[in-house]
């Protein structure tokens, strides 16, 4: 009985945390210091990006690049316009330490204040945000944080419950963000 119970209690507390994952902010981005874009898509890149070139910032971090990645190999692999390009040589920044979350947000506070940033946007998936947050808003809380939340092509929340892989994928990034919650609490 208290097995079902703890189960119930999780796939509904589950079901409210996808349920209540971040949009893309409707209105137009407001300008700060600077963008960090944690890396795990180029959908998190084109964004970032779009945010850098619309003028929002003067400056990009993207954290947690793999080795003996270079900004042409990605403005090649990715197939950027010559806009993105210019961009990517005069105002991106590549970060190589960061393995996780809390190195990225190491890495970019790190970044801020060697830049004197007051304000960043943090561009991630928007499964990842509720997380990313906490663990940003901890290791920043003197730098005014904003977020560009990106909802990638392959997750259909319509349906997630009916994707093992979805399941999977959603349950575990809420494992970590209650264990990373209960950390901070």
């Amino acid at each position: 009985m208290t097995c079902a119970i703890v189960l119930a209690v999780f796939i509904s507390s589950l079901q409210h945390f996808v349920l209540h994952l971040p949009i893309i902010p409707g209105e137009k981005p407001k300008n700060i210091d600077g963008i960090v874009v944690i890396t795990g898509g180029q959908q998190r890149l084109d964004a970032g990006l779009s945010l850098l070139t619309g003028g929002t910032a003067s400056k990009l971090l993207i954290s947690g690049v793999g080795e003996g990645v270079s900004k042409t190999i990605l403005a090649n692999e990715l197939n950027f316009n010559p806009v993105q390009k210019s961009f990517m040589t005069c105002c991106v920044e590549l970060e190589f330490v960061a393995s996780d979350t809390r190195g990225n947000a190491y890495a970019a506070r790190q970044w801020a204040q060697t830049n004197k940033f007051s304000s960043l946007y943090l561009v991630t998936a928007n499964y990842h945000m509720p997380r990313a947050k906490l663990v940003f808003q901890q290791e920043m809380p003197n730098i005014a944080l904003s977020y560009w939340p990106v909802n990638p092509d392959d997750l259909d929340l319509d349906g997630w419950w009916t994707e093992l892989a979805l399941i999977r994928l959603l349950a575990r990034e809420y494992v970590k963000y209650l264990a990373e919650f209960i950390q901070i609490g």
